[in-house]
């Protein structure tokens, strides 16, 4: 059972590592092996939701390497799979002229495959090494086309703002270990003993809320767009921005043991599902419109995580990752073939090419929460969730819920209008368009369309309970019928006005919504606050070591050599001329002492008589 839990991660992962270093070789067969690995996948998840696998290997000491398939993270991986499989076939009709394909889908298998080791990590060490691999095949997939200068910024935004809020992840880490939790396993980190337990529940949840981008971090998103359409779809449905929601998911018991993380996590939810629904509507962009939706959306699942709603969350996890694939597979399909994503310049699009417009419709009508589709059904589980926890944060959820159906409709408006006598004026403003969708494209927009269209069935009775029971949710509430009828009625309302209105302002709206089109000033914002002090801290710092320290360490080296130099001279004109000088004059006693030796007995008697006489004078005076 366990080679089972390893393979649903091994196939991804080591199929995208083959296709990613053998590069250009497999070029034409990247596309149908990268899909055939994404299938295979997909079969494997399923085994693995039916068998429930459990995997572990010894890393360090007291603490294991474990996967492990249990009811969530059964429901996540099939969603992670199923997604991977549809944006690979459209990717594979898509990228028909990129020079390099085995780079692109061996990154997106990798990046799907730390995914799919993120949703089955038992404890933090895989997880940490998944949430890493994440991020680092997130920017290779947005900086794709590196050519290009302004995607490598973009790219570097994205992963950079990320993995500021992962080192959230490493600090819950080392307050689980100071805390006493030694084996890192998740379920064991509502055990950490205070204050360790409150560090390492901050941790996850800067670290959850930076990968999903809430707020503060959320204007990452809007940078991630700068990549290929299937990245984006992959990115923003089912992976990297599910992945901070799916964590809270998880620890629920962690923010419940931590008494203040549960309402902080659903504030943060339902204010981002607000305010980046307003950054959505004054978006003229589809991508930028979509990203800044997918905030939003995601913001419901993080909401029904702070209000401990398991069930709830999984569900808008669920439907939304089918809604927001079909969503910006679609708008690449616009992209590829009329060669823009400026919503003017779409006016008529789904008029041109109808089968990507109605999965568009589906699709748009499902994020806007209309009954009887998936995301109106979701959105009143996590809503009923929020009733329990307050009013306040009840109200917030609803309007959070009737902005969904503005900027959903405001998409509508445009892609439906007669299409104008100069519409091709507008278009190619991203690159030559192909005026083509091909029915590699078009196939898995059908199949995300019927599922944003049908998931809402996890939201009914029978297979919500059957959901809960999965999930170890079973005391959840449930929407009340005068929750779903206002929920609806709502929503139909709100997309009622948005279609009658257009894209004509509000009154005295200007400035409101040039501060929402720019995703409410958080970059800069984050430079300004974040980016420019650290910069100056680190030049300050910089010239601290050169003027200080290194001029110091250069100071006392200089010092060093001088004295070196004036021992050298002190030893070569001092102490080694006296050497030389005693060594000389000893030479010169050696070559006195040797004259007398001149082997003559005469001689020697003589000079023991000179010597004799001189001692005796020297008596004789001295007496």
């Amino acid at each position: 059972m366990s080679a089972l839990a390893w393979a649903l991660v091994a196939v991804p992962l080591a199929a995208g590592a083959l296709l990613g270093l053998t590069g250009r070789r497999w070029n034409r067969q990247a596309p149908a092996l990268g899909v055939a690995a994404a299938a295979v996948t997909l079969v494997l998840a399923v085994a693995a939701a039916l068998l429930r696998p459990a995997a572990s290997t010894p890393l360090l000491a007291g603490i294991e390497a474990g996967l492990r398939v249990d009811g969530l993270s059964a429901v996540t991986a099939l969603t992670v799979a199923a997604v991977t499989v549809a944006v690979l076939v459209f990717a594979a009709g898509e990228l028909g002229r990129e020079a390099n394909r085995g780079r692109f889908f061996g990154l997106m298998l990798l990046f799907a495959g730390s995914m799919l080791v993120t949703v089955t990590a038992t404890t933090l060490p895989p997880l940490l090494m998944a949430w890493e691999a994440m991020g680092a095949t997130s920017w290779a997939l947005i900086g794709y086309r590196w050519q290009e200068p302004q995607r490598v910024r973009a790219a570097d935004v994205a992963f950079l703002t990320t993995r500021t809020a992962d080192l959230g992840l490493y600090l819950a880490a080392g307050a689980a270990l100071a805390g006493g939790v030694g084996s890192l396993r998740l379920d064991e980190l509502p055990t950490a003993a205070s204050p360790w337990l409150h560090v390492a529940a901050a941790g996850v949840v800067v670290a959850a809320l930076g990968k999903s981008a809430q707020l503060p971090f959320s204007f990452w998103l809007s940078r991630a767009m700068e990549g290929p359409s299937p990245v984006s779809a992959l990115l923003h449905s089912a992976a990297m921005v599910a992945a901070g929601a799916y964590l809270l998911l998880r620890l629920v018991p962690l923010q419940a043991a931590a008494g203040w993380a549960g309402p902080l996590v659903a504030w943060a939810g339902a204010g981002t599902a607000l305010l980046l629904g307003l950054v959505a509507v004054a978006q003229t962009d589809l991508k930028q419109l979509l990203a800044a939706s997918t905030a939003a959306q995601v913001g419901f699942m993080v909401l029904g995580a702070g209000c401990a709603a398991v069930a709830a969350g999984t569900t808008q996890f669920v439907a939304h990752a089918a809604t927001k694939a079909g969503l910006f597979l679609a708008a690449g399909a616009w992209l590829s073939a009329l060669g823009t994503k400026r919503l003017p310049a779409l006016r008529g699009a789904a008029r041109t090419h109808p089968v990507v417009g109605g999965a568009f419709t589906v699709g748009a009508l499902a994020l806007a929460g209309l009954p009887p589709l998936s995301l109106w059904a979701a959105k009143d589980e996590v809503l009923a969730a929020a009733r329990v926890h307050g009013w306040a944060l009840y109200a917030v959820g609803l309007a959070a819920a009737v902005v969904s159906a503005l900027y959903s409709v405001k998409a509508l408006w445009y892609v439906w209008r007669p299409l104008p006598r100069n519409a091709a004026d507008g278009y190619d403003t991203e690159g030559p368009g192909t005026r083509r969708v091909t029915r590699l494209m078009r196939a898995p927009l059908l199949v995300l369309a019927f599922a944003a269209a049908t998931l809402g069935v996890l939201a009914l009775p029978g297979p919500a309970d059957r959901l809960r029971t999965l999930v170890g949710d079973t005391g959840g509430p449930s929407p009340q019928p005068w929750e779903a009828a206002l929920s609806a009625g709502a929503a139909l309302a709100a997309a009622a006005f948005a279609w009658w209105r257009g894209p004509r302002p509000l009154p005295a709206s200007g400035r409101a919504a040039g501060w929402a089109a720019d995703w409410l000033g958080l970059e800069r914002a984050a430079r300004t606050l974040v980016v420019r002090p650290v910069t100056a801290l680190a030049q300050l710092l910089a010239d601290l070591d050169d003027r200080v320290i290194d001029a110091a360490v250069r100071r006392l080296a200089l010092g060093g050599l001088s004295a070196a130099r004036l021992t050298a001279r002190f030893d070569a004109g001092g102490i080694d001329a006296l050497v030389g000088a005693v060594a000389a004059g000893a030479r010169r006693l050696g070559r006195w002492a040797r004259r007398p030796q001149t082997g003559l007995l005469h001689q020697y008697y003589a000079q023991a008589v000179i010597g004799l006489a001189a001692l005796l004078l020297l008596v004789l005076l001295m007496g």
